[in-house]
C-alpha cells in the first residue's frame, strides 16, 4: 500500500498529517509513505530527521500585491508539472492532502491521472487550498461542524484531526507535576502560547505573574524559547506558585495533569484539549490566515466548551477574573470539561484510516 501525505507550511497541516502516518504504520503491514511538502518550511526538515521520504515542490502563498499573485499563480502552474512527475514515479494508491498550496498541487495531479484522493480540513474556516480541491477529491474529512456544513455533504465525513488519537495514546507521566516543582495538591493552571511563545501575550503575562501571588491555585507560564530570558529578566519577583520555563518536553502528560489550560486555538491544540477533555480559555492568534483561530475558538465557545479572550481585549485582570470565575465555580468548570471530552474525536486515526482503505479497495 503506497501512500502520498501533501502537507506544507505550518505545523498544524503537519503534525495531523504525520500522527495519521505513524497510526497507518503501527496497524498496516507493507505500508509505503512518501511525504510531499515545500522546499523550505517546517516539514522540509522535520520529515527527513523522521526518516520518511520525501519529496519538495517550489510553491508561493497567494498574498501581497496583484504582482505578487500573478507570480505566485504562475509558480503554481510550473508546480504542476512536477507534482505530476512524483504522482507517477511514485505510483500512490491514495494522495491525501492536509492543506497548503503544495497539497492542492500534487493532489491536483493525482485526481488528473486517475488516482483516489483526499483532503483534511482541520481548521473551522475552510482553507483555499482545500476550497480549491472540493470539487476534484473523493473524500473529504473536517473536524468542526462549521467546515461539515460548507463541504458536500455526499462524500464529507465530521471525524476530527489525528492528534487527538495520539495525545490519548501517548504514554502518561504521572510525576509529571514533580518534574515541573508543581504542589501535587493544587489546582493547576498551564498558560502556553504554542512551541515560540508569543511576545505580545508575554509582555501582558509578564505584567500578570507578580498578581498570581496570593491565589490558592498555582501557574505554570511557558514562554516559548525565544521569550524566556526576556520573561526571566523582566518579572521582578517570580511568586511561589508560578513556574516560569521555555518549553515542556511532555506536553501531553502535562496537560493531563492540570485543572486548566489557557492557549491559543490552533487546529491541533483544540484537537488535543478535546481529546483530553481539559477546560480550557482560549487566546486565538490574530496573526494566521484568515483569522481561522477565532472561529475555531467560536465552535467550542458555542457549544459552553471553553472561555475565549480576545488578543486586542487580554489584560492581566481580565485573565486574571476568567480564570478565579472558573475555580470558583466547580460546576461550570465540570460542564466545559465535560462539553469539551464530546467533541474529542478520540478514534480520529483509526475512522479516517478506515474510509481511506475502504478507498482503495483494501
Amino acid at each position: 500500500m503506497k501512500i502520498i501525505f501533501a502537507t506544507g507550511g505550518t505545523g498544524g497541516h503537519l503534525y495531523p498529517a504525520i500522527a495519521l502516518a505513524k497510526y497507518i504504520e503501527s496497524h498496516y503491514d507493507s505500508t509505503e509513505f512518501l511525504f510531499v511538502g515545500t522546499t523550505n518550511r517546517l516539514e522540509s526538515k522535520v520529515i527527513p530527521e523522521m526518516g520518511y521520504a520525501y519529496r519538495g515542490v517550489h510553491v508561493l502563498g497567494l498574498a501581497g500585491s496583484p504582482l505578487q499573485k500573478a507570480k505566485a499563480l504562475g509558480v503554481f502552474a510550473a508546480s504542476l508539472r512536477v507534482t505530476r512527475k512524483i504522482v507517477k514515479e511514485f505510483k500512490p494508491d491514495l494522495v491525501i492532502g492536509f492543506g497548503g498550496y503544495v497539497s492542492a498541487s500534487i493532489v491536483m495531479s493525482a485526481s488528473s491521472l486517475g488516482i483516489k484522493t483526499m483532503i483534511h480540513e482541520q481548521n473551522s474556516l475552510i482553507g483555499l487550498a482545500n476550497k480549491i480541491l472540493i470539487k476534484r477529491v473523493d473524500k473529504i474529512i473536517c473536524c468542526y461542524d462549521k467546515a461539515y456544513e460548507n463541504f458536500p455533504k455526499e462524500k464529507t465525513l465530521l471525524l476530527g484531526n489525528p492528534r487527538a488519537t495520539e495525545v490519548v495514546e501517548s504514554k502518561k507521566d504521572l510525576d509529571i507535576k514533580k518534574k515541573y516543582h508543581l504542589d501535587p495538591n493544587k489546582k493547576t493552571v498551564l498558560i502556553v502560547m504554542g512551541s515560540l511563545g508569543s511576545a505580545t501575550v508575554n509582555d501582558i503575562l509578564k505584567d500578570t505573574v507578580e498578581k498570581f501571588k496570593d491565589k490558592t491555585y498555582q501557574i505554570i507560564l511557558v514562554t516559548g524559547k525565544n521569550g524566556y530570558d526576556k520573561m526571566i529578566q523582566e518579572v521582578q519577583q517570580v511568586p511561589h506558585n508560578v513556574s516560569i520555563v521555555p518549553y515542556i518536553n511532555d506536553m501531553p502528560s502535562l496537560l493531563s495533569a492540570c485543572d486548566l489550560v489557557v492557549s491559543r486555538a490552533g487546529a491541533s491544540t483544540i484537537a488535543e484539549l478535546t481529546a483530553l477533555g481539559s477546560a480550557m480559555i482560549l487566546i486565538p492568534s490574530p496573526y494566521v490566515a484568515s483569522n481561522h483561530q477565532e472561529y475555531n475558538a467560536m465552535e467550542l465557545v458555542n457549544k459552553q466548551a471553553a472561555r475565549m479572550i480576545k488578543e486586542n481585549e487580554l489584560t492581566s485582570e481580565r485573565l486574571i477574573e476568567e480564570i478565579d470565575q472558573l475555580f470558583n465555580d466547580s460546576f461550570t468548570l465540570i460542564t466545559m470539561k465535560e462539553n469539551a471530552k464530546k467533541l474529542g474525536k478520540v478514534n480520529a486515526c483509526a475512522d479516517i484510516s478506515k474510509v481511506m482503505m475502504e478507498l482503495i479497495g483494501k
